[in-house]
């Protein structure tokens, strides 16, 4: 028992270290769209029209290489910028995935093998697109729970870098972005050790001999390991003897969408009702989208 109390130890400060600075690279972004960004940029550069903003949201979300513990908090600074919410969604799903650091891991964990790397960018874009479809269509009671006020006066005109009051209050908002996240981060981080350590893969790999419960499977796991983006390949890349292609991406795709921290944070930084509302529809469209593939045939 001791031993395994042990593991969980190493397995939690891995995780913190491994994650940190992508939170604080996070916060500081986070503020730093706060404070430069003038509140019409998004409302300029992305349709009014909520479904029209779907795609530009897909496409812009490859601009953030950010994982998705630290994309949490830039993206709640986003949609209070006027960022529609649906956008927003598309952002958490993608952003995590379609982005160069991501896929350059994926390309390199499963031997440069250029069809795992289309298939995650392809079904993370798709996903994407689902889960933004069913948050317009909630859009009202969903918006009406967003608070869009800012906690800082930044009035029309954007900040300038020259002055020193515009780094105060990028360090005043940093900090308190960081801690915020931080709190919560930890909770999620000490979840995902003691699961690491207590829950038996052999068994999981026993249940998964379906295609169906194959999926389940690995999308629980990618919700109970809780790995940054950029490293989860590797790790969905040693499964790679006990399961399908389509499996694994089931893994791939779910779990930079989903997992124990940042669903701790989602729950921090956005009202329980769009929380509810993205993590079922994005289970769902991962579900779907990866029994097609084995509908298909891809092994």
């Amino acid at each position: 028992m001791i031993d395994a109390l042990l593991h969980a130890k190493m397995i939690f400060l891995s995780i913190i270290f491994e994650s940190f600075p992508f939170i604080l690279l996070g916060a500081l972004f986070s503020s730093l769209v706060l404070v430069l960004i003038p509140e019409n940029f998004f409302r300029r550069w992305l349709p009014d029209n909520p479904w029209l903003s779907l795609f530009p949201a897909v496409l812009l979300s490859a601009l953030f290489p950010i994982c998705e513990c630290a994309i949490i908090p830039v993206i709640r600074s986003l949609v209070r910028k006027g960022m529609p919410l649906a956008a927003g969604a598309v952002f958490l799903v993608a952003a995590p995935v379609l982005n160069p650091v991501v896929a350059a891991s994926t390309l390199f964990a499963f031997g440069l093998n250029p069809d795992v790397l289309i298939l995650r960018l392809a079904l993370s874009a798709v996903a994407a697109l689902i889960v933004g479809s069913v948050v317009c269509l909630l859009r009202k009671p969903l918006e009406q729970s967003i608070p869009r006020e800012l906690p800082m006066d930044h009035g029309h005109a954007p900040k300038s870098l020259r002055k020193a009051q515009t780094w105060h209050e990028i360090a005043r908002h940093t900090t308190s972005e960081f801690f915020t996240v931080g709190c919560y981060f930890i909770f999620g981080a000490l979840i995902a050790s003691l699961f690491q350590t207590f829950l038996h893969q052999a068994v999981l790999l026993e249940i998964g001999s379906e295609p169906w419960s194959a999926t389940i499977v690995m999308m629980i796991l990618a919700y109970l390991l809780s790995l940054c983006s950029a490293a989860d390949a590797f790790v969905a890349a040693s499964f790679g003897a006990a399961f399908t292609l389509p499996s694994l991406l089931a893994f791939l795709v779910f779990g930079p969408m989903l997992d124990l921290k940042n669903t701790a944070m989602l729950l921090g930084y956005f009202p329980l009702r769009f929380v509810g509302v993205f993590i079922a529809s994005g289970t769902l469209a991962v579900f779907i989208l990866v029994m097609g593939l084995h509908y298909l045939g891809i092994q």
